[in-house]
Order: C-alpha cells, then structure tokens, then sequence
C-alpha cells in the first residue's frame, strides 16, 4: 500500500501524505516511503519544486503514530536503532540528515502537531488553511521534539514564541501562527493547494541555481560569525556569475522578455 502519493506538475513535484483516516501521522513504512520520495526529488533534474500537504481538510500531518513507533522502539536493539535514528534522514525525510538545496512549500490543511510541525519547520515557505493548528506537543508525553523543532523554530519565529510552543506544548491557531511569523500566508482550504500549487509554479520560472545556491548559503551560514558568512555568500556570488542562467537572466532583461532559465 502506498502511503505517499508524488505527481508530477511540469517541474513541480506535489507529494501528499495520504493516511486520512489516520490523521496524516506516519508509522515506519510511510517514514520511509516519505525519505525515498524526498531522494527521488533531490536527485531528479527535472524537477524544481516540491510541494507537501496532506490528504483531506483536517491535517497535515499528525506527527508519528506512536503506536507503531512505541513498538518499534520497543523491539529494535538499542546501540542499532539509536545510531540509525540519530544519523539517519529524520522524521519525514527533510527534518535532518537530508538537505536539498531546491524549494519546498508547505500547503498546511489543517493539524501540524510533533513531527508534522516539524516537517512544515523544514519546508521553505509555509502556506495554511483557517482551520490549521500547531503544536509540539512532546512535553505532554514526556519527550521533546528530536527532528528540527528545536533548532529550526527559534530561528523562525523568535527565542520567546519558541520556547512558549515548545515549553508549554499548547497549540496555536493559523491567526497566532501567521502573527509570529510562523506562517507566510492564510489562504481558505478550497483554495489551498492550488494556490500553493501555483505559487510553486511561479517558483520553477526562477533560475533553478540561483535558488540552490541561495538555499545552500542561508542553510550553511546559520550559527556562522557575521564575517565567515559574508565571506561565504560573496563566494557563492561569484560561482553563481559564471553561470548560463545569470547570462540567459541579464540578457532577458536587456530584451525585456521572460528569462529561460536551463539550471546551467
């Protein structure tokens, strides 16, 4: 049975968690049907953009279904399965241990809780339906979040709104969520996953190394001194100008016509 739907939208690739009945969390099987379709994206040089959302108009993704989880911790030795969590790809696949250096945009259709905030906090740029709710809410089971929450959210919305969502693990509304920054927009559920869609589209018209290179020096510089960042930006500036895309760009614009851009 697959779990993990992946179309193909021209150089848009829309992946679609697809475990309704389910909440959208994912057990071991749908973790790593998910990591494969993220290798399957990052390796294919056709497509630009990723789109991730969930089946149906109640949640995202419900983070791991801790039955199935609790089990396989239970009957995995320890020193194996600590070593393949700790250095594996992560919940979902991106959440660590796997960075792709092409967007990803979130159509986030209702719950994001533990793993599925966590897999939202690892897309590029986030989009989300009225009635979507976030939360970790791992200090109410006696862990805390383990694939990006707490370093990516910080870094996202601020030391003092993270360490509430972390800290208390209550969910916030998409209002809440939008107001710190967490979210990029609120679009009605009908119109979700088309408008991302479409947003996705526009991203793929953009120069596909200008994105990779740009993704790659924000990722990288994160924690770097002021100095060694601006050094590493420059750097990339420069490899970036001996390109065919900055040529086909510059030259497109002289013409005043679309750029077509060939990741070249």
């Amino acid at each position: 049975m697959t779990d993990i739907l992946y179309e193909r939208h021209g150089r848009v690739r829309l992946i679609t968690i697809d475990r309704p009945a389910k909440m959208n969390s994912l057990d071991f099987d749908a973790n790593d049907q998910l990591t494969e379709v993220w290798r399957e994206f990052d390796a294919d040089p056709e497509a630009q953009v990723a789109v991730i959302t969930g089946a149906g108009a109640q949640s995202f993704c419900a983070g791991a279904d801790l039955k199935t989880y609790t089990m396989n911790f239970a009957r995995r030795p320890a020193p194996e399965f600590r070593s393949k969590f700790t250095n594996g790809p992560g919940f979902a696949g991106i959440t660590r241990n796997l960075d792709i250096d092409k967007p990803i945009v979130a159509a986030i259709n209702g719950f994001a809780i533990s793993g599925g905030f966590e897999l939202a906090l690892a897309s590029d740029i986030r989009f989300c339906s009225p009635n979507a709710e976030f939360a970790l809410q791992d200090a109410k089971w006696g862990f805390h979040a383990c694939d990006g929450g707490l370093i990516r959210l910080p870094q996202i919305v601020g030391m003092g709104h993270a360490m509430e969502i972390i800290l208390s693990g209550d969910r916030i509304d998409a209002e809440h969520a939008f107001r710190i920054g967490l979210v990029n927009r609120i679009v009605a559920q009908a119109e979700l996953l088309q408008f991302t869609l479409d947003y996705a589209q526009k991203l793929a018209a953009r120069s596909p190394l200008s994105q990779r290179f740009a993704k790659e020096v924000v990722r990288r510089s994160m924690g770097m001194h002021m100095a060694e960042a601006l050094r590493l930006e420059s750097a990339s500036f420069h490899d970036l100008g001996q390109s065919d895309d900055l040529a086909e760009g510059t030259t497109a614009f002289r013409e005043r016509r679309e750029a077509d851009f060939k990741g070249r």
